[in-house]
């Protein structure tokens, strides 16, 4: 580190820099003291020089502090200002930084107003149920809907039936058969088809999956299945899976022979 006896044209002191860039000079001697930003240069009389590719350097610690990282993951990410490229590819991994950022920014803020939608149609203030609202919409399930038609036993079933990866692992499968009902009503397949009774199977076990063979839910879920009045796309796909679907049942459980829902009714 060179020593001078002024401060010579172009440096600058730890309270000039401080000032210039918004923070305190407690910082400043912090990131010397970690080995983040050290001075270029040090007076005689032992004060602190600066220059403006120091303060290009700082100007990356505090965009990727702002952005959650911390110190040592910042000093790793330190690159060496020394070329127009080397300038250019800090600037371009800020950017990306700054880019996926704005997108979780933009996620929570989709999360936040869809709960909060939620949270205004439901009769009664339910934690739990705000709780897994949450888990869903992070886990951008849209089938979070059905959540809020549950009552707590369902949830509870829920909570103790499946963890993150079981349950995206269950939902992907339920919205693919879900997505080939739709498919197999828009091309006028009809219900008794092999194809639609292939497809009704593979729906009926995964209910019997969910319940784990507990007849006793089918009823709480058929209710919380009814799509009423349609007030979003997931709701309207439901709808049709479920006017598709009722038929389709009829005719699968008339070829078993017998009708899981006989005697749980009502």
């Amino acid at each position: 580190m060179a020593k001078y006896k002024a401060i010579p044209e172009g440096y600058m002191t730890v309270g000039q820099m401080a000032k210039k860039m918004g923070v305190t000079v407690r910082t400043l001697q912090y990131y010397d003291k970690e080995g983040l930003l050290c001075p270029s240069a040090e007076s005689e009389g032992g004060r602190r020089l600066y220059t403006d590719k120091d303060l290009v350097t700082l100007h990356q610690i505090l965009s990727l502090k702002s952005l959650g990282f911390s110190l040592d993951d910042i000093k790793q990410r330190l690159i060496p200002l020394e070329t127009p490229e080397a300038v250019a590819r800090v600037l371009t991994e800020q950017a990306e930084s700054i880019r996926e950022k704005i997108k979780q920014l933009n996620d929570s803020l989709t999360a936040i107003e869809q709960l909060k939608t939620e949270v205004l149609q439901m009769q009664s203030v339910s934690f739990k149920k705000y709780a897994d609202i949450i888990v869903n919409l992070q886990m951008k399930n849209d089938s979070y809907y059905l959540i809020k038609r549950f009552d707590e036993d369902t949830l509870d079933h829920i909570r103790s039936r499946f963890d993150k990866e079981s349950g995206l692992d269950f939902i992907d499968r339920f919205n693919r058969l879900s997505d080939a009902l739709v498919q197999l009503q828009k091309d006028h397949i009809p219900p008794e088809s092999e194809k639609c009774q292939e497809i009704v199977k593979a729906y009926w076990e995964l209910i019997t999956e969910f319940t784990k063979g507990d007849m006793s839910m089918l009823p709480k879920l058929m209710e919380a299945g009814k799509i009423h009045t349609v007030t979003n796309a997931w709701e309207e796909r439901q709808k049709i899976v479920n006017e598709y679907l009722e038929p389709a049942l009829q005719i699968y459980f008339s070829k078993l022979g017998a009708d899981p829902f006989e005697g749980v009714k009502g």
